[in-house]
């Protein structure tokens, strides 16, 4: 019989308790900054039907990204690779019971089939946020202020990141109006766009040489003209005088108004995802160790009306786990994690009945504990505490018992008590 391998599914990750600390901590900083904006959380399945995101996520996700299968019954069903269309389904579903603007989150797990990398995996967990019903710029506004927020509330400077920001209208504007390309050449010369710091300027020129066809020339200089935009006046005339870019300004004043200043305008911002239609943004980490997107997220208000109903208009943004942690490790600002486990007990020669007691005593006050029953040395019990990083240990030996009075020793800062029950619980709660 072959040997199993004891690795995970390429891709995926094993959560053992120290990385799983980790991730709870990141949970639960979003937990605190959705819920302190008034978002609530909601739960979505796990499967959707295929066709949730052939309408509207895009081909390649579909094609090239989506774990597909058919079930038993005949259906063509794909482990979800991300959250948005699911959201909009649901509040397709529910749109007359809804209260506008909708403010809703979930933190969940999501499956795509792409290349294994730093910061990116097959299996990944996203907190998802999400603003239903808010036409006005500032749902964009809320959104990109409360993933601010989280990055504040890691410990970040804003040194640590910028927020880039573009606007899908002014995308297509600068696509058809400036370059003079068709839809396809348009969708082709976004994608070309998304990819930009991903592959040489040769290819890039190449590429769009290619998309521009005979008009290649004139094109590249446009192009040329376009990249070489740092902020929103060096656009050309063409493009600064239109409805999308005085939509970009106003956005930038309700931040810098809420004292967000590390904003930057990136006219290459694409965000690949088919279904935005306003306003995208990125937060990217400035660490050379680093450099690179963080999260994003932008506005999409036509994938509610692909189920059948009247539009409703949204703004959501995704911040990954795995890109989150990797930039609380190169910042230095992971705090150390102990176990969820407060105290272990120790049981020193016949004493079992009274340690469990003791145990049973301290859970009621709503401390958890470790109880030993193995009879192993004091000096391997000690190790295995440490080993756990649990910050408390009590021994538990005749005397103490007679005496009613407990040695507690504070593992993490080498203290050691001599303390009664009450004594203990005080301690340990703080």
């Amino acid at each position: 019989m072959n040997t199993l391998s004891s690795q995970p599914y390429k891709g995926a990750r094993d959560y053992y308790p120290e990385g799983k600390r980790v991730q709870n901590y990141i949970f639960s900083v979003w937990h605190k900054v959705s819920k302190s904006f008034g978002y609530e959380e909601y739960g979505a399945p796990t499967l959707e039907p295929i066709e949730v995101y052939a309408a509207k996520s895009g081909q390649e996700l579909v094609n090239e990204q989506t774990y597909t299968f058919t079930d038993r019954g005949g259906r063509q069903v794909a482990i979800r690779p991300e959250m948005t269309p699911s959201i909009s389904r649901m509040v397709a579903a529910h749109r007359q019971e809804l209260a506008y603007p909708a403010r809703l989150y979930s933190i969940a797990n999501f499956m795509r089939y792409e290349r294994p990398q730093r910061g990116r995996e097959r299996e990944f967990w996203q907190l998802n946020v999400d603003i239903f019903g808010s036409d006005g710029v500032g749902a964009e506004a809320e959104v990109i202020i409360l993933s601010d927020s989280i990055m504040r509330e890691f410990g970040a400077k804003s040194s640590d990141y910028v927020i880039k920001i573009n606007n899908r209208k002014l995308i297509n504007f600068m696509m058809a109006q400036y370059l003079g390309l068709d839809a396809p050449q348009a969708q082709l010369m976004v994608k070309l766009f998304d990819r930009k710091d991903k592959i040489s300027d040769k290819d890039f020129v190449d590429q769009a040489t290619e998309i521009f066809g005979d008009w290649a020339e004139i094109g590249l200089k446009k192009v040329e003209a376009l990249l070489g935009a740092k902020t929103m006046a060096d656009l050309p005339a063409e493009i600064r005088d239109s409805s999308s870019v005085r939509e970009v300004q106003e956005l930038f004043t309700l931040l810098e108004r809420a004292g967000i200043k590390n904003l930057t305008f990136d006219i290459t911002l694409m965000r690949g995802l088919d279904y935005y239609t306003g306003m995208v943004f990125e937060v990217y980490d400035t660490h050379p160790e680093n450099n690179r997107s963080l999260f994003g997220g932008g506005r999409y208000d036509g994938l509610v009306s692909a189920f059948g109903v009247e539009p409703i208009s949204a703004v959501g943004v995704a911040p990954g786990g795995t890109t989150m942690e990797n930039f609380l490790s190169v910042h230095e600002l992971l705090p150390k994690l102990l176990s969820t486990t407060d105290v272990y007990v120790a049981t020193l020669g016949d004493t079992a009945k009274e340690a469990t007691k003791l145990a049973h005593e301290l859970r009621s006050k709503g401390i958890n504990v470790e109880l030993d029953l193995s009879d192993r040395k004091l000096d391997k019990q000690l190790k295995n505490v440490l080993k756990k990083a649990i910050p408390y240990m009590i021994f538990v030996g005749e005397d103490e018992v007679k005496a009613g009075k407990y040695a507690l020793k504070d593992v993490i800062n080498s203290k050691d008590f001599k303390l009664d029950f009450a004594g203990i619980v005080d301690q340990i709660l703080g």
